[in-house]
């Protein structure tokens, strides 16, 4: 019985990782989605004028902003959110390749378990 505890909390432990991996992949979708966004939002101002009027929501009103610093802030935003994704996508490789070491162990002790009931 002792290699059906081993077996269990291995498999807890891949069960784990799967619920991070999930979690991971919804966040990278979120990051996706916010960068396609920014990105469209980008070419917006790349077709306008230097003395273009731009508004930025705040709350229920809008708000007049320096088109410089409305350029500004997509760019950094942009930035920031391709760094985020880089994470994720090294994230999402550790995770990955700690589950797989855990599937190789799951199955090693599945195959040990199944040779005695051959055997007899």
């Amino acid at each position: 019985m002792d290699q059906q505890k081993q077996l269990q909390a291995l498999s807890d432990e891949y069960q784990g990782f799967q619920t991070e991996l999930t979690t991971i992949l919804t966040a990278r979708q979120k990051l996706e989605s916010q960068f396609t966004e920014n990105k469209s939002v980008q070419k917006e101002f790349a077709t306008l004028s230097d003395d273009a009027n731009i508004y930025k929501l705040v709350g229920p009103v809008l708000l007049k902003q320096d088109t410089t610093e409305a350029k500004g802030t997509v760019d950094g935003r942009l930035s920031y959110i391709e760094q985020e994704i880089k994470r994720i996508e090294e994230s999402i490789k550790a995770i990955q390749a700690k589950s797989e070491g855990k599937k190789t162990e799951i199955m090693q002790i599945q195959s040990q378990m199944q040779q005695p009931a051959v055997q007899a």
